[in-house]
């Protein structure tokens, strides 16, 4: 076998990345449009990449885009089709033995199709016929709540809007979404502290902060845009301080593709002026060090405090309470590095604190984040230009959607409003979240399960539970533009609704449309395709919306289609209903969108004190696990975004031509009598029995004794559906406890 593993040695971004996205472009058939096509990504006149929701730079840079977002064009522009031809040579028997990075290189549907149980293979179906079998199922449900809606982050606000008014029209606020999987911890601490469940920074607060705090967080490979953000802060002095357990090659040196300098020279940036690795989990112990050293040499902003807080004096008393020792020891950092942090904190007028899913994913989310919402308001770093709370998002409009009313808890006076604008009366109970969702449909409660967008089979937690209660409906439906495994992963009845992509020339009675998207810093901008349709068959997501909701709800007073004939009609209704989007189509066409504000940045706090609020937290309990002794995080490779896989390499980790990879220290390769190269299954523990994902091989890599990484959806089968952060909800993907298990495979030479 060959090696699968080689160090890399060059910085992020650089000459590699250009090779790269060359690569990816011709792999898809696309080398002219693609270039093309890259020319108007997240330009004032072009469409949102499909990728990230890392903000457009001010003055949008005819080359607004990064490797990872061109390998995201360039699976979307591919000019390779899943025709009605494929699903009848292939079963889908056949189809669910290919991995996914199979599954999705096969191209673009192109029409509707239906699962035919009979012969085990999609057939074609017309849009009418599929309209109205899911509305027949729909309606034949004993409740509306025994159907479950699920959203994904890549719906357009437009769409989603239409959505969740069809939903609730329906009946239902069973609207799990993949916020429920991601950042569901962020919006819930910062709410409770602050009263906005959003970052307070934009993206010119990076040009005037003094230090940047970066825990949990791979910009790398997740938001590749941020290191052009990091390299010029760096460049002029900002400290920028990285908590990680993996040292990760974006957070260490960056070579911008746009710098003649550095392209022409072989030179980078570095990035971390500090990098510490916690063990993994002990972000929330790193963060309370890094207080106690701060309150211990009387660093607050006394005025900022008293006029603006509540509960400070219970937060000291409490951190001068704990024990160095027991900080040490649960965030895996020593005391001297933590007050190092400290002092570079201390020594800055502004500072932004950024963190991504290593910290939301774990039992004690919220209460991690809460501690760095402390940590702002200690110094008084929230509502000052340079300064505040930046929760990096996922998928390029996740933040959108829930500003839409994509949530299974909608508040009281968003509810009043819709039902306003639209004549009815909306449910007020809550509905399922996605882990309330898949436990639903495994006791048979979930009868029809629609996803507009994503691939919830592959991106839920427990998959062998997950897929199990898929396959207890009566009916799932998925809206999608390429094959993926929850297509193979069907109910009694099955159906695949094709969509255009974001690339896409989106036609309606009224000429071409345009959607708008909400990136990570609240702001809110048009996105319009370039490209022909990759099949005639395509509908938009608000057109597959509308027509449901036409089919299921004849007696709705909404005009469905009319909506959908020119796209300001939602957003007119948009402005009506949702708080913040008053004259909407006006604002949205001023180049650049507009920002949609935020409280908290002005320093006006929607909680019920009228304060922002010091939380104080407790320490995790010592983990004590003798049958898994190690502690396993998912991540992402560098050819892959969410459950997306774009190739089978890591480049920045030095994986070539393998994905089931277990990344270990060399101590606990000796410590457990293991050898880099060998193949090993890996094996959770939890109260309900063990889990297993078979042969991985293991890699040495700098991390943490005790801490083991992974790539999911691989892992995924690893974690439990019970096992989430509290009161958020949030699969612990970060934080799997886990044993290896020897395979009787000779190791990789």
């Amino acid at each position: 076998m060959s090696k699968v593993h080689e160090p890399y040695d060059g910085p992020a971004g650089g000459w590699d990345a250009l090779a790269s996205s060359f690569r990816h472009v011709k792999e898809q058939g696309i080398v002219g449009l693609g270039s093309l096509t890259m020319l108007k990504a997240n330009q004032p006149e072009g469409f949102d990449c499909p990728g990230c929701a890392w903000p457009d730079a001010n003055g949008h840079s005819s080359f607004e885009f990064c490797e990872n977002g061109v390998k995201a064009v360039a699976a979307e522009a591919t000019r390779r089709r899943v025709t009605r031809e494929f699903f009848a040579q292939h079963s889908i028997g056949e189809l669910a033995a290919q991995d996914d990075y199979w599954l999705e290189g096969q191209g673009r549907l192109t029409e509707p199709m239906l699962y035919d149980s009979s012969s085990d293979h999609y057939r074609p179906i017309g849009w009418d016929q599929a309209f109205r079998l899911v509305a027949d199922e729909l309606n034949a449900l004993s409740s509306p709540d025994e159907a479950i809606f699920y959203t994904s982050g890549r719906t357009s606000n437009e769409a989603a809007f239409l959505y969740q008014l069809f939903i609730r029209e329906f009946g239902t606020n069973n609207l799990p979404d993949c916020s429920n999987l991601c950042h569901e911890p962020s919006g819930m601490a910062m709410t409770e502290q602050i009263g906005v469940g959003k970052g307070t920074v934009t993206l010119e607060d990076f040009g005037h902060a003094d230090a940047i705090f970066i825990f949990g967080q791979n910009p790398g490979t997740n938001h590749p845009r941020m290191l052009g953000e990091l390299r010029s802060a760096a460049k002029r002095g900002c400290r920028i301080v990285v908590f990680n357990p993996l040292r990760e090659r974006g957070l260490e040196r960056f070579a911008h593709p746009q710098s003649v300098v550095e392209m022409g020279t072989g030179t980078s940036t570095r990035i971390a002026s500090h990098y510490y690795q916690p063990r993994i989990g002990g972000d929330l112990a790193a963060v309370t060090g890094i207080l106690k050293h701060l309150l211990a040499c009387g660093v607050e902003d006394t005025e900022f405090i008293a006029a603006h807080t509540t509960g400070f004096e219970q937060l000291r008393q409490d951190i001068a309470a704990m024990d160095w020792a027991d900080v040490e020891q649960s965030s895996g950092l020593s005391r001297s590095q933590m007050e190092q942090a400290a002092e570079i904190y201390r020594g800055a007028k502004a500072v932004i604190c950024c963190w991504g899913m290593g910290i939301t994913q774990h039992k004690h989310s919220v209460a991690t984040i809460q501690m760095l919402v402390n940590l702002l308001l200690l110094g008084g770093h929230v509502g000052r230009p340079g300064a505040g709370a930046c929760p990096v998002r996922g998928h390029s409009n996740v933040q959108g959607d829930r500003t839409m009313g994509i949530y299974e808890k909608p508040a009281d006076a968003f509810l009043d409003r819709l039902g306003a604008e639209f004549g009815f009366v909306p449910p007020r109970h809550h509905g399922h979240d996605v882990v309330a969702a898949i436990e639903a449909m495994a006791r048979g409660e979930g009868k029809v399960f629609f996803a507009l967008g994503g691939n919830f089979a592959a991106a839920s937690p427990d998959t062998a539970r997950t897929h199990a209660a898929l396959q207890r409906c009566r009916l799932t439906v998925h809206v999608s533009t390429k094959l993926n495994r929850s297509h193979l992963v069907h109910g009694q009845r099955a159906l695949i609704l094709p969509c255009l992509g974001r690339t896409e020339v989106d036609l309606q009675a009224a000429g071409p449309q345009a959607v708008t998207v909400e990136d990570s810093m609240s702001m809110v901008h048009l996105s319009s395709g370039m490209n022909a349709p990759a099949s005639a068959e395509l509908l938009s997501e608000p057109a597959i919306v509308a027509g449901l909701a036409a089919a299921t709800l004849p007696r709705s007073q909404t005009r469905w289609q009319w909506l959908v004939q020119d796209y300001d009609r939602i957003r007119d209704c948009i402005g009506r209903v949702v708080e913040g989007f008053e004259n909407f189509n006006q604002r949205v066409r001023v180049p650049g969108g507009f920002y949609l504000g935020n409280d908290a940045r002005e320093r006006r706090w929607r909680t019920p004190a009228g304060k922002a609020t010091f939380l104080p937290q407790a320490l995790p309990a010592p983990a004590v696990e003798t049958r898994a002794p190690l502690r396993l995080m998912t991540i992402r490779s560098h050819d892959q975004y969410n459950t997306t896989i774009y190739g089978l390499h890591d480049r920045y980790r030095g994986i070539r031509g393998e994905r089931r990879v277990c990344f270990i220290s060399r101590e606990d390769l000796d410590k457990l009598d293991h050898a880099e190269g060998e193949w090993v299954d890996l094996v959770s523990a939890w109260h309900d029995g063990e889990r297993v994902a078979p042969r991985f091989q293991l890699v040495a890599y700098d991390i943490p004794p005790g801490c083991v990484a992974a790539y999911y959806p691989e892992t995924n089968p690893l974690v439990p559906l019970d096992s989430y952060a509290d009161r958020a909800r949030t699969p612990t993907s970060k934080s799997v406890p886990i044993r290896l298990r020897r395979r009787a495979e000779t190791r990789t030479t």
